[in-house]
């Protein structure tokens, strides 16, 4: 990482807005702040001086939002209070920054900062999967997608939770300087260069409890048989619905489909059974009802972008 293969330097201003989460924030830092590379970083407030940490404990920001539209990159990390958006001087700052051609990045919440200003409408966009639905809910105009480690939008990118910002940094790098680059860096961190399947296999979203329904008799009743071959039939037998009436009244109350909901628990239960036991496949798709080994295999990554072998070996209970 020579100094010398390198042009010119680049500006990155890392923008932390108030009650900042530490961990996203030191994130770049540590990327592009590794000796031979030709970055300049500097920690951006909405003036220079305190900022408050999630913590409670203040960093000191060396540059006001001045410096936001007078650099190369912009990074905002992620924020506690990010239903309230960002603040109408951080948004000038923002769109003002976008308009002179900054490349703008956020991690996790960050990207309500982006939305704030509007350099994600039409856009495909994420941030942490447990965020995403307020993001959509928020800003309509935003593509919101669940599953991603980050979006490349060209000139705006986002990412998911906590350690997708590092997948975004290391992206960054690669586009900035090659792959060879931001592979060395990622060896000096002790990090994955580039990380397979996107958020769904990090989603701890089981279906709908069965508390929160009326079906909720039927839904535990379902629990309890995921080894059968349940059908949308036989949950409305249980429910004393028709199947047409049952499967309306389900979707109104639910927000997805009896077949839906019973995929999603089933796949639920099969990530449970991978994580605490040493059960093969074969016997885990019969636990689970979802057919033949190569049908759970087919289904399981649809659901979690990666295969049963491969969320085994990352979230296995050993």
């Amino acid at each position: 990482m020579a100094s010398e293969q390198f042009v010119r330097r680049h500006r990155i201003a890392v923008l932390a807005l108030d009650r900042v989460l530490p961990m996203e924030l030191g994130i770049p830092f540590h990327i592009f702040d590794q000796p031979g590379l030709p970055y300049d970083l500097m920690l951006c407030g909405r003036t220079a001086g305190p900022v408050e940490t999630y913590n409670g404990w203040p960093l000191i920001a060396t540059h006001g939002l001045n410096t936001v539209s007078a650099v190369d990159t912009v990074i905002v990390p992620a924020f506690r209070d990010y239903l309230d958006g960002a603040p109408d001087d951080v948004v000038a700052a923002l769109a003002q920054a976008h308009r002179h051609g900054t490349r703008i990045a956020s991690i996790c919440t960050g990207a309500f900062a982006l939305a704030s200003a509007g350099l994600l409408d039409g856009r495909r966009a994420t941030t942490h999967w447990r965020h995403t639905d307020d993001l959509a809910r928020l800003h309509p105009k935003v593509e919101v997608d669940p599953d991603a480690l980050y979006v490349d939008a060209g000139d705006v990118i986002t990412s998911a939770g906590v350690a997708s910002g590092i997948d975004l940094c290391l992206h960054l790098l690669r586009r900035d300087h090659g792959a060879a680059v931001a592979n060395a860096v990622a060896r000096e961190i002790v990090a994955a260069p580039h990380r397979d399947g996107g958020q769904a296999q990090f989603i701890a979203r089981p279906p709908v409890p069965p508390n929160r329904t009326g079906f909720g008799a039927t839904l535990e009743w379902a629990l309890n048989r995921l080894d059968q071959p349940l059908t949308v039939a036989d949950l409305a037998a249980h429910a004393r619905f028709s199947p047409r009436t049952f499967a309306r009244a389900f979707a109104a109350e639910t927000g997805t489909t009896p077949i839906k909901w019973l995929n999603a628990a089933r796949i639920d239960r099969a990530r449970e059974l991978l994580e605490t036991t040493d059960a093969g496949v074969d016997h885990i798709t019969q636990l689970c009802g979802l057919g033949t080994p190569a049908n759970f295999r087919q289904h399981f990554r649809r659901a979690t972008g990666i295969t049963p072998s491969e969320y085994r070996r990352m979230f296995a209970v050993t």
